[in-house]
């Protein structure tokens, strides 16, 4: 597999795909919730610099609009992230 863009050279790729090829299924399972939670934090590092001193709540709501379709948001948490922003 070849990537157009990186700073690994091909050997470390390789390692790390058979790294990877090697895990069980729960320890890939681990580094994507891991990844996933990283991916979350820095997401609400962003929100809460673009919006300030807002609720916990809208915090959790802009994050949610990041990831949910605007029809789930409306329905499930009455949030309109057209409106209220992401």
């Amino acid at each position: 597999m070849k990537y157009p863009i990186s700073d690994t050279s091909p050997q470390i790729q390789k390692m790390l795909i058979q790294g990877y090829c090697q895990m069980p299924p729960s320890q890939k399972l681990a580094r994507v919730q891991e990844l996933t939670q990283a991916v979350q934090q820095l997401a609400l590092a962003r929100i809460r610099q673009q919006y300030g001193e807002i609720s916990e709540r809208e915090q959790r709501l802009r994050l949610a609009a990041l990831w949910l379709d605007r029809e789930t948001m409306q329905r499930v948490f009455q949030w309109d992230p057209l409106e209220k922003g992401y």
